[in-house]
């Protein structure tokens, strides 16, 4: 008879947190859950899976404008903010009833609650104002979107969480960030019919992705008409009227807006979790710190997911929470492998890349052979669009095996998702030339380049 009321208790029931629940209740073990707002986490309430609705909503205000050159015609065409956000709830209540339904199948017991820490076997729950214990906690709370709360009017902006249920859509926008969160939304903005304009300190945008991803997503933002301001940030922000907002920019200028957002970056979200009651360490950002085995400085708690500051994606806190339930219910020992990791950017065109950038490459590796192409697609042809695809290989030159494949256009991330498997599995150049075509297609192309790309001096 075990002392403790839960042989494992979450504490957030997001995509690791319900993943790594579900396995170790399926194993025997008897699993508690808290989620103090709605089971199924940042991805799929208030993260990617609403925000991939927002971008299919955005993509169609192209795709009216492009149907033109193929004979197609339409009058009085309209958007209707409201009923998109009134159809997108209707599928997330959808998808939370599913990952409850789920849980409480496997035999969990869930608390909706904002559950704390007295100490490394004690969880409170403060909406019932009772304790539980158990004799493993994982700790799987996710990120938070932050605003720069030094920055004076700060709080009149808005983060993704809010933006997921404006009352309106807003004329104008001003978006400060560079990451995939600011330039995804700053194309669902502009789609929807929104002039927008993103601030961003760096010098240019999606830095950590490589540079020709980059330079080519700037282009096709700017093409859009979508204003791109770099190496600037907020200075202050004042509110003019109802409905306008006045930014102060560090190099001297100004922007009137009706809605600022803020997608400057998240944080784990452990503050007041009294993680410290418990004696787990955690690093300056506040994420906990863990082992390869997701094991905090504590031996009886773990954490998975964004919490842990590693890699940030849903996908990433799924095999993070099954490799823990392995681990710790199932006697099978595993560990997150996090080389070639999928990613994409779902901007318009859509980023989808895996493996290293050429800079890494460069860094890791003595030679380096680069392939790229840079193209309009068939598709773009009748319908006069200017769009451009980028594709881009980075090969060993000494193994010929591919660390990377670079993406930006229609289906990018489909495409790299298939091609994650290859890259992973250590496909080389050659057997990529041997390939035969899918014509027409844009991804024959991959299939295709054959000259090594030689920079201009």
């Amino acid at each position: 008879m075990t002392q403790f009321d839960y042989d494992l208790f979450t504490i957030g029931a997001g995509s690791g947190g319900v993943r790594a629940s579900r396995l170790a209740a399926n194993y025997g073990a008897k699993v508690g859950v808290a989620e103090e707002y709605r089971v199924g986490g940042t991805c799929v309430i208030r993260g990617c899976v609403p925000k991939k609705f927002l971008v299919y909503a955005s993509e169609y205000g192209h795709g009216f404008n492009d149907a033109k050159g193929y004979g197609w015609s339409a009058s009085e065409l309209s958007f209707d903010w409201t009923k998109l956000i009134e159809n997108k709830d209707d599928e997330i209540d959808r998808l939370n009833g599913i990952y409850i339904r789920n849980l409480k199948n496997a035999g969990a017991d869930i608390f909706q609650s904002r559950a704390t820490l007295k100490d490394k076997h004690t969880v409170h729950l403060e909406a019932e104002g009772r304790d539980v214990t158990a004799e493993k906690i994982l700790v799987a709370t996710g990120g938070a979107p932050w605003t720069d709360s030094s920055i004076p009017g700060h709080d009149l902006g808005v983060t993704s969480n809010d933006a997921f249920h404006l009352e309106k859509l807003p004329k104008h926008v001003v978006v400060a960030g560079g990451g995939y969160i600011a330039i995804e939304f700053a194309c669902i903005f502009k789609g929807l019919g929104c002039d927008v304009c993103l601030v961003y300190r760096g010098e240019d945008i999606l830095r950590y992705f490589d540079t020709d991803v980059s330079v080519q997503v700037h282009s096709e933002m700017k093409r859009q008409g979508i204003r791109i301001v770099t190496q600037t940030k907020f200075e202050n922000i004042e509110q003019l009227n109802d409905d306008s907002k006045r930014v102060h920019l560090t190099n001297g200028t100004h922007i009137d807006t009706n809605m600022v957002f803020w997608a400057v970056g998240r944080k784990p979200a452990t503050g007041g979790m009294g993680l410290e009651n418990a004696g787990v360490d955690l690093d300056k950002s506040g994420a906990v710190k863990v082992d390869e085995y997701s094991k905090s400085s504590v031996e009886n708690i773990y954490a998975v997911g964004d919490v842990t500051d590693r890699v940030a994606l849903t996908p990433v806190a799924i095999r993070e929470g099954a490799a823990f339930a392995e681990t710790c219910f199932n006697n099978n020992p595993m560990k997150m492998d996090y080389t070639f990791i999928p990613k994409a950017v779902f901007s318009q065109p859509p980023v989808g890349t895996v493996g290293y950038a050429e800079h890494e490459a460069r860094h890791e590796f003595k030679n380096i052979d680069i392939y790229k192409t840079n193209f309009r697609a068939m598709k773009n042809m009748l319908s006069g669009s200017e769009e451009r695809v980028l594709m881009k290989l980075v090969v060993d030159g000494d193994t010929d095996r591919v660390l990377g494949c670079h993406i930006v256009g229609d289906g990018a991330a489909e495409m790299i998702q298939c091609l994650a498997i290859a890259i992973k599995a250590g496909v080389t150049k050659k057997q990529f030339d041997e390939t035969v075509a899918l014509h027409p297609t844009i991804a024959e192309e991959l299939v295709t380049m054959r000259e090594k790309f030689t920079p201009k001096m």
